[in-house]
């Protein structure tokens, strides 16, 4: 009995464990931290978390920054910059912009939200209306574009990280404004150089003719010089850190740069520190323990309910059908390893033709169903030619769908009391998992059914392929290594081009970035499956978690585009 609720009760610590850690960072020296909506333009609803800093009152009001993410992010991704700007007393509102995470609209409309949300962080009591900076990573600098221009004297200075006051054109912005003061932070490995600055790496935007004319400048620009006077409002400086696009929103030299530019820009910061002296990081490793103790705890809930009377009716050992791991089992792994990850790119791209639709409305996610879905068929397919002995797999339906929504069900009542209770969620660099609003529940559930089909196929032939009569823990590596191996290697090649020589092997930034988070959900999928498989001969229950799991996961995180007034994008426009 012991063993039975061991995994339960080490994911429930871990959870605790790793959210109180990451709350206690961001409400470190008094910070509070609220989730607010407030009305956006045109009958939109955007959301944001309002950090404020201990002694910000109405009767002593403190300078104050706007911070707004990038595309298929949400508002957490700018917590970096958000805890080390209110640790040295500033009052910042990060924002979920238009279309993404609770914020309603879709993708670019209402200039990105961010009229509305200066227009509330200066509503706020306790917050100097005449010390207000602007900050905005990769598509987040739409928002702070579209921010200036609604109010060009109601800013003092802005920090583009990653970005191009360009950048909102990309979905269909048309705000332009001589921005104050500004600070270009653009990473010397960032993969978007040839987007945002037309120069073909990251390290040579000082060369940019782009970034030349913002500065006034016909020389290449030097980095950390400023250019023009920050009295004036014409103060202009770059800083080129040898860093990623993913990393200016999660390094210390990404977000160095910006703490120091407000420091010197705005003024009446309570407690001014060193730009490097940075603690988020421990916030982003409670996160991740928390990621982490949710994989667990879904492990052992369905350990639990498995011994429950009603659902003990589908515990079996597993009945493999291999009696050894001989050539066909190392062909299959290599197979299953390698297709899904070569056939990324080409199906990303053909996935752009699922253009978002009132019933499924995100396109990144209709981009990931079709490379899904087309990995289905291969893979049915390659079962066809490949012939292999037939394990004799138990399917009990109902009581599997039961046990999935319960399981997954566990998972999310812990996200959602963690959310409630400290304002954090389960989340590292990249990968983030949020809690459903009522909206993207409904999306959820129209994107589930595609998802589960993936997962049936995918999981079947995994068990069907790879799963050997008495082999014991090292099931789960082999399986966690056959589904996210591929994109490993697929990763490794793209940087380890990008670190030689500047560019990408490929030349695919986004899904690049994308594909990161294959590699650990993957391997989670991985895990899950043959944790079930091995209790239950049926790789029905664990296709039903992932399918539910990864839904969830996607949909939270992915931005919406679809509108009644939605048009369809102008081709080459990104």
């Amino acid at each position: 009995m012991r063993k039975t609720w061991l995994p339960f009760v080490a994911g429930v610590l871990l959870i605790l464990a790793g959210s109180l850690l990451a709350h206690t960072i961001q409400t470190s020296g008094g910070i509070t931290v609220a989730d607010v909506r407030f009305a956006g333009d045109k009958g939109t609803t955007l959301s944001a978390l309002v950090y404020t800093p201990s002694g910000a009152t109405a009767a002593n009001p403190a300078p104050a920054v706007l911070l707004s993410h990038g595309y298929i992010n949400t508002r957490e991704m700018q917590s970096a910059f958000a805890i080390e700007l209110a640790r040295r007393g500033f009052v910042v509102l990060s924002i979920d912009q238009s279309g993404h995470g609770y914020s309603t609209g879709i993708v670019g409309s209402n200039d990105f939200g961010g009229p509305a949300a200066l227009r509330y962080l200066k509503s706020l009591p306790q917050v100097d209306k005449a010390n207000i900076g602007l900050e905005g990573h990769s598509l987040g600098g739409g928002p702070v574009v579209g921010a200036a221009a609604s109010d060009p004297a109601g800013y003092k200075s802005v920090v583009l990280e990653g970005s191009t006051p360009a950048i909102g054109a990309v979905f269909g912005g048309q705000s332009k404004v001589e921005l104050r003061n500004l600070a270009i932070v653009f990473g010397g490995y960032d993969e978007f150089a040839q987007l945002m600055w037309q120069v073909e790496k990251g390290s040579d935007i000082a060369k940019s003719k782009a970034l030349q004319a913002l500065l006034r400048t016909s020389a290449p620009v030097v980095e950390g010089q400023v250019y023009g006077d920050i009295g004036a409002g014409t103060a202009r400086v770059l800083h080129n850190p040898a860093i990623t696009h993913p990393w200016e929103h999660f390094s210390v030299a990404g977000v160095a740069p910006a703490i120091d530019w407000f420091q010197q820009t705005l003024d009446g910061e309570a407690n001014p520190l060193p730009p490097t002296q940075q603690i988020w990081i421990w916030k982003e490793v409670g996160t991740l323990v928390g990621f982490a103790g949710l994989v667990v705890l879904m492990l052992g809930a369905f350990q639990l309910l498995l011994a429950a009377p009603w659902f003990s009716g589908l515990a079996q050992p597993a009945q493999p059908a291999a009696e050894t791991k001989g050539r066909r089992w190392w062909l299959a792994f290599v197979l299953t390893t390698v297709i899904p990850a070569a056939t990324f790119f080409p199906l990303m791209k053909v996935g752009q033709l699922f253009f978002p639709l009132p019933v499924f409305p995100q396109w990144i996610t209709n981009q990931l169903l079709v490379w899904a879905l087309v990995n289905a068929v291969i893979t049915l397919v390659l079962g066809l030619v490949l012939k292999a002995a037939k394990p004799a797999f138990r399917t009990d339906w109902l009581r599997s769908a039961a046990i999935a929504v319960a399981t997954v069900g566990v998972g999310y009542a812990s996200l959602a009391l963690v959310d409630a209770l400290w304002a954090v969620d389960y989340r590292f660099w990249v990968l983030g998992l949020k809690p459903l609003d009522g909206l993207h529940l409904t999306y959820a559930l129209a994107y589930l059914p595609l998802w589960t089909l993936f997962f049936l196929v995918a999981l079947r032939a995994l068990h069907t392929n790879l799963a050997v009569k008495g082999e014991g823990k090292g099931q789960y590596v082999a399986a966690a290594l056959a589904m996210c191996l591929g994109f490993v290697v697929l990763e490794a090649i793209q940087y380890a081009s990008l670190f030689a020589t500047g560019v990408l092997a490929m030349a695919e930034p986004l899904n690049t970035i994308i594909g990161i988070q294959f590699v650990p959900l993957l391997a989670i999928v991985g895990v899950i499956a043959v944790f079930t498989y091995r209790r239950t001969n049926s790789y029905v229950p664990g296709a039903l978690i992932c399918a539910l799991f990864i839904t969830w996961y996607v949909v939270s995180g992915t931005a919406t585009h679809w509108s009644p007034d939605f048009q369809l994008p102008i081709p080459g426009r990104g």
